[in-house]
């Protein structure tokens, strides 16, 4: 919800360059192209393998924390190289995961990294337990998201914990340093003060806090939006939980969250804030399922959070191929909306939340590859369009951040981690359900979902 609030930034796109590079753009696009008879699994690998690179290569050298944004024009306007984003740095973590497990990075190398994260994080800035959205990776200190949004902000430490959560479990039972590194991990989720953020007990969680400005942002979170998990793990807590009525009076708001409306004959389920009609930007169906695992998930309102994301998905995946706005390009092999850098009138590069109401003729790479789990042929259909028929829309850590065919195939040479962090973690459930498994078994996690009568055969909640 922030990102459709906060535009972010506007800056010109400055075309890539390189050393030693081939003489025409022709021979870059010809070395960039993927041959067409690549199986769906190896298509799958390549991209995997490129989004890793993001948080593997491209990290903050002091924290090893993902970037905000990597640029490959290495120009950042606002100076902000060495700023980390915790959310993404979650979905990194999860990233690494999959690498590990598929031998793209060795373990030991992996762990020696992880740790240096968790030790940076534990000396970090903290507000009640809970990090900023923005941190200086060099110094760990808080970088103001916005004037008053310098202090917790607890959705993106939700998402960070999220990934914090599977690295404990995935080596918890490992050797001495895998231990420790997951004694690490324990420590850190251990210390976050959920309640703290109900602002006295109230029954709601609130977003922000900061000890300058206390809690002038007042943001509750109230569903339906990309924030679940943030009370899930509120309600996990063994140290500083938040009970279920919390939950229910809270993010459901007292059940008056539910629709009954249907697109393309699509039941919504649920009332996306201010996208009622179409459902909201993607990523609501990928931030908090990169652990919570949504096949059969069921509470006392929701029958099937994999119903509900999946038909999100495709309720936006028929709008673009209904395309009423006549953009070039859109259909079944180029589809996807939500918030990533984006196209200005004036052709520069700004940032939007792009959704079906809100709809510029950008499409983000991100919005179809990390819905595999819900809408696997239609995303396996942009996946090879994107490597195999539009390499100029590939770069050194896989899809770049925004594309549109319809302005002549405008593309900005630059990522953001929350985008590039979804897609190996969302393949990778979709694939084997590795991550789903790692944070759905985890004791606390089993706990706060019946506490909040969650209920999933697959995992033996009832």
């Amino acid at each position: 919800m922030k990102r459709i609030i906060i535009s972010l930034l506007t800056i010109s796109l400055i075309s890539t360059s390189c050393k030693n590079a081939p003489t025409s753009k022709q021979e870059v696009l010809k070395e960039k192209t993927v041959k067409n008879d690549i199986t769906d699994e190896q298509l799958m690998d390549k991209v995997q393998k490129d989004a890793l690179k993001y948080f593997w290569d491209y990290a903050e050298p002091n924290s090893m924390l993902g970037r905000e944004r990597y640029h490959e024009d290495d120009i950042y306007p606002d100076k902000d190289k060495h700023v980390v984003t915790t959310g993404g740095s979650g979905f990194g973590l999860a990233t690494i995961l999959v690498g590990v497990e598929r031998g793209f990075v060795p373990r030991k190398e992996a762990v020696k990294r992880l740790t240096i994260m968790m030790d940076f994080l534990a000396k970090a800035d903290r507000h009640k337990g809970v990090w900023s959205h923005w941190i200086n990776g060099e110094t760990g200190k808080t970088v103001p998201f916005g004037k008053k949004d310098n202090g917790g902000d607890l959705v993106e430490t939700a998402f960070l914990t999220s990934g914090i959560l599977m690295v404990r479990e995935y080596f918890k039972n490992g050797n001495a340093e895998e231990k420790a590194l997951a004694k690490k991990c324990d420590d850190l989720w251990k210390g976050i003060q959920w309640n703290w953020y109900t602002k006295g007990g109230e029954k709601v969680l609130y977003w922000h806090w900061s000890p300058e400005y206390q809690w002038e942002m007042n943001f509750p979170l109230q569903g339906y939006n990309e924030c679940l998990v943030t009370y899930i793990l509120a309600a996990s807590s063994p140290t500083y939980s938040i009970d279920a009525e919390t939950y229910y009076k809270g993010w459901t708001r007292n059940g008056t969250y539910l629709s009954d409306k249907e697109k393309y004959g699509l039941p919504m389920y649920v009332k996306h804030n201010g996208a009622e009609e179409f459902g909201g930007p993607l990523f609501w169906a990928h931030y908090s399922y990169i652990g919570l695992d949504p096949t059969n998930l069921s509470d006392k309102l929701i029958k099937n959070y994999f119903d509900l994301n999946k038909n999100q998905v495709l309720i936006d995946y028929k709008y673009c191929l209904e395309n009423q706005k006549q953009w070039k390009g859109y259909g079944p092999n180029y589809w996807g909306l939500t918030a990533s850098y984006s196209r200005n009138k004036d052709g520069g590069t700004g940032y939007d939340a792009h959704f079906p109401q809100n709809d510029h003729g950008v499409i983000t790479p991100t919005a179809a590859l990390s819905s595999f789990p819900y809408t696997p042929k239609e995303s396996m259909n942009v996946l090879k369009f994107l490597y195999t028929q539009k390499p100029e829309f590939i770069g050194n850590a896989g899809p770049y951040d925004a594309t549109s065919i319809h302005y002549d195939n405008w593309f900005t040479p630059r990522y953001l981690a929350i985008d590039q962090g979804t897609i190996a973690p969302m393949i990778e459930n979709y694939r084997t359900g590795f991550l789903w498994k790692l944070f759905m078994n985890a004791p606390e996690i089993q706990q706060g979902l019946k506490k909040l009568s969650f209920k999933s055969e697959k995992y033996n909640i009832k």
